[in-house]
């Protein structure tokens, strides 16, 4: 089964070193915009620069290290029913961020009338939330070279919709994060995923 690994740039050669311990001699290539490497014994990694960048250099690990960098400004914004975070990066460090949280009410297995005022209620207090980060969004988030995304989907698709933030569609790249409700803590590690390699083993 695939899995893939997030790899600070920093690390990127010393990783394959290890890969080549693990699994004998590589085999270099380039493929379709990234760097492949398969061991003597049949495993694979594919790695891949951020912000969709395409690698077109030698297919060496330490050339490949060489071309991983990131836009001069970028952003990253996370959402999930509880709260969201935006941040802007330069040089890779956070210039601009706003971390919040909102009470969104659970389910509840009440039925009939109860139910339902339980569930509007559920749905205004989310929406308040998805408003409240699109304000800090257009506030904070202005013009970036790339935007990385993460937490619930449909609740960033909610947030990006806001007329304000529709340019950003435009800048949006992989890979999408996978984060609990966001805090600074979880910020932090989001902007050092959104720049890292990433690499599916095989």
């Amino acid at each position: 089964m695939p899995r893939t690994v997030l790899v600070p740039p920093e690390r990127v050669v010393r990783w394959f070193g290890n890969f080549v311990d693990r699994h004998g001699t590589a085999a270099y290539a380039v493929v379709d915009g990234r760097l492949s490497a398969t061991g003597a014994d049949g495993c694979t990694a594919l790695a891949a620069l951020p912000f969709a960048g395409r690698y077109a250099g030698a297919p060496d690990p330490d050339a490949f290290a060489a071309a991983v960098g990131s836009p001069a400004r970028w952003a990253v914004l996370l959402v999930r029913k509880g709260g969201f975070a935006v941040a802007t990066v330069e040089a890779g460090r956070i210039v601009g961020s706003k971390v919040g949280q909102r009470h969104v009410q659970g389910r509840t297995k009440a039925g009939g009338q109860s139910q339902q005022r339980f569930a509007r209620r559920r749905d205004n207090q989310a929406r308040q939330a998805y408003e409240a980060a699109a304000d800090h969004a257009a506030r904070i988030l202005h013009r970036p070279e790339a935007l990385v995304c993460g937490g619930d989907r449909q609740a960033v698709e909610l947030v990006l919709d806001d007329p304000r933030l529709r340019p950003l569609a435009a800048v949006r790249v992989e890979p999408w994060l996978a984060v609990p409700d966001p805090r600074r803590a979880v910020l932090e590690q989001a902007v050092a995923d959104a720049a890292s390699v990433a690499v599916t083993l095989d």
